[in-house]
């Protein structure tokens, strides 16, 4: 699908076909991540829970640092 680039004050933005927009469930005010990648560009409808699963993710990982590295070695976890 082909979208225009157009200057927004100074800016530059888009607009997606309402088909689009309706079949992902996207109103106006919804926020989206842009991933950059080798071959252009991924929009990512942002998840307001990432943050905290995250930061969760993060705290068990640092905690149970050894146990995650057996797992991932195929060792069983001692601690």
């Amino acid at each position: 699908m082909e979208i225009k680039l157009r200057k927004v004050g100074n800016s530059i933005g888009t607009s997606f076909p309402k088909e689009v927009l309706d079949r992902l469930g996207l109103v106006e005010g919804d926020t989206m991540n842009l991933v950059v990648t080798d071959d252009g560009i991924k929009l990512v409808i942002h998840d307001p829970n990432f943050d905290k699963v995250m930061a969760a993710y993060t705290l068990g990982a640092s905690q149970y640092r050894n146990a995650m590295r057996e797992l991932a070695d195929g060792q069983p976890a001692l601690d």
